[in-house]
C-alpha cells in the first residue's frame, strides 16, 4: 500500500546499510495478517477507498488538513467518515479531512505549540518520532520543513489510521513504521532530531530508553524529550505500586532536576528545560471520535490535583537536549 524505497534510498545514502537490509523483513512481519485479526478489514478499506484529488494540504495549522468539503460529493463524504469511525479511538490529533472534523482525545497541537519555538528548526533534518501514535505531530514536523520523518509505533491501529490519511494525503517523506524503538539496529546514529513525546514513562529502564535515544542521533542530534514528571528535587522519582491514572504500564515519574541528572549520566549535553505544564481536561478528553474514559475519569472526583489512586496529577515537562 505504501512504496517505501524512498526510505531505503534515503537508509542507504545515509550509510545505515544495517537498518535498510533489516526493514522490509520487519514491515511484512508486523503486517502478518495471520498475528492481527482486523489488519486485514482495515487493508482492505484502505485499499479499496477512490482516490480523492484536491489541491488543499495544510501542515502547519492547529488540525492537519486535506482536502475541503466541497471536494466530494455528500455520499463520498458520508463513505469517508464511515471508513474514518470504523478506526477508532482516535487519541492524536486533530484532523479534518475534506471536511471531517476529527476531534481527538488529545489536543497534540498544543503541545506542538509548546515546543516549536524552542527546537533547532527542522528544515532538512531526518527526523524520527518515538511513540508517534497516528503520525499527528509527524505531519507538523514535515509542515515545518523536515526532509524527512520517521514515525514508529507498535499499536497497528495507530499505523492504519496514519496509512488512511497519507493515502488521502497523497506521497510524502513521512512514515509510520509498525515497530518499537527496541528494534531498531544498535549504533544507528542517523537522525538529526529524535522525538520521544509521552514514552519514557511506561519503560521499566528510563536509563535504557534515553540511551536508545542517543544512539539514534547523529554526533550533535538534537533530542526531543517529553514525559510525566512530578515535583520535587533532585533524586526523587515517583514509582507506582500499581496503577497511575488508571494505567497499569507507568513506571518511573522523576522530577525534572532527576530527569536532567539521568540525561546527563547519559551524556546528553545543553540539557535545558523548556517547559512544565499539568494537562487539563481540556487538553485530554474523551469526545465524539474517542469515546473510552479519558483524563477526567482518571483523577480524584474532590481534588483535580490528585490521581484517583491519590498520586500527583499528571504534569508534563519538555526538555532539550544534544548528543555529544
Amino acid at each position: 500500500m505504501i512504496d517505501y524505497q524512498p526510505l531505503y534510498n534515503i537508509l542507504l545514502d545515509a550509510k545505515a546499510d544495517a537498518w535498510a537490509n533489516l526493514l522490509p523483513g520487519q514491515i511484512a512481519s508486523a503486517f502478518n495478517t495471520n498475528k492481527h485479526g482486523t489488519l486485514s478489514q482495515w487493508q482492505s478499506a484502505i485499499k479499496n477507498l477512490p482516490e480523492l484529488p484536491t489541491t488543499h494540504r495544510l501542515l502547519d495549522a492547529d488540525a492537519v488538513q486535506t482536502g475541503q468539503a466541497n471536494d466530494l460529493s455528500e455520499a463520498d463524504r458520508m463513505e469517508l467518515e464511515q471508513l474514518l469511525r470504523t478506526l477508532h479511538p482516535w487519541r492524536k490529533g486533530p484532523y479534518n479531512l475534506f471536511g471531517i472534523n476529527i476531534d481527538t482525545e488529545w489536543r497534540s497541537d498544543w503541545k506542538w505549540d509548546r515546543l516549536k519555538n524552542h527546537i533547532t528548526p527542522l528544515n532538512h533534518r531526518l527526523v524520527l518520532d518515538v511513540g508517534c501514535g497516528n503520525g499527528y505531530h509527524c505531519w507538523r514536523m514535515l509542515g515545518a520543513g523536515a526532509k524527512m520523518v520517521v514515525g514508529i509505533d507498535p499499536l497497528l491501529l495507530n499505523v492504519m489510521q496514519f496509512q488512511l490519511i497519507r493515502k488521502l494525503h497523497g506521497e510524502a517523506p513521512v512514515y509510520v513504521l509498525p515497530l518499537g524503538i527496541e528494534e531498531l539496529p544498535y549504533g544507528l546514529k542517523l537522525f538529526d532530531t529524535v522525538f520521544s513525546m509521552g514514552v519514557l514513562y511506561h519503560r521499566r529502564s528510563p536509563i535504557d530508553h534515553l540511551m536508545e535515544l542517543k544512539d539514534c542521533l547523529k554526533p550533535g542530534g538534537e533530542l526531543v524529550l517529553e514525559t510525566l514528571v512530578i515535583d520535587g528535587g533532585l533524586g526523587e522519582v515517583l514509582l507506582p505500586e500499581d496503577r497511575y491514572a488508571k494505567m497499569r504500564n507507568v513506571w518511573f515519574l522523576p522530577t525534572c532536576e532527576t530527569l536532567i541528572s539521568w540525561l546527563k549520566r547519559c551524556g546528553f549535553k545543553n540539557i535545558r528545560l523548556i517547559d512544565v505544564t499539568p494537562t487539563s481536561i481540556e487538553e485530554q478528553r474523551s469526545t465524539e471520535w474517542m469515546q473510552f474514559h479519558s483524563l477526567k475519569d482518571f483523577l480524584d472526583p474532590e481534588n483535580s490535583e490528585l490521581t484517583c489512586e491519590g498520586l500527583p496529577a499528571p504534569k508534563r515537562a519538555i526538555i532539550i537536549a544534544n548528543n555529544a
